[in-house]
């Protein structure tokens, strides 16, 4: 191989590396919990840090969304009513709605 032939492969490597670095980065952006048949719909949603969840009740009885460690609580949602919430620092969110105990979900922040 000639350097001109090296250096053009060492470039081609070099950017197919850095393409690959891109594309596994995920940016936050809005995610979704919906509320019916008094179940939240997706039971366990896992997000990066900086990324907004929000919940909305699709449910025509009233929902809350409660985080067990009290980071955050949502008012009394009736149909069609939407909480969200900016989850700024990795871990594991376990909540729930404190009118109907059984329901229950979990958010996994990664960092």
């Amino acid at each position: 191989m000639s350097i001109k032939s090296d250096l053009t492969l060492a470039f081609l490597i070099g950017g197919m590396t850095s393409c690959a670095i891109y594309a596994a980065v995920a940016l936050p952006g809005p995610a979704r919990v919906t509320i019916e048949n008094f179940t939240f719909k997706s039971t366990t949603l896992s997000v990066p840090v900086g990324t907004t969840v929000t919940w909305e009740n699709d449910d025509d009885i009233v929902h809350t969304v409660v985080a067990i460690d009290g980071s955050f609580r949502s008012q009394a949602l009736d149909g069609e009513d939407k909480f969200a919430f900016k989850f700024e620092t990795p871990g594991t969110y376990d909540y729930f709605c404190s009118l109907h105990p059984r329901m229950k979900g979990q958010i996994v922040v990664t960092p």
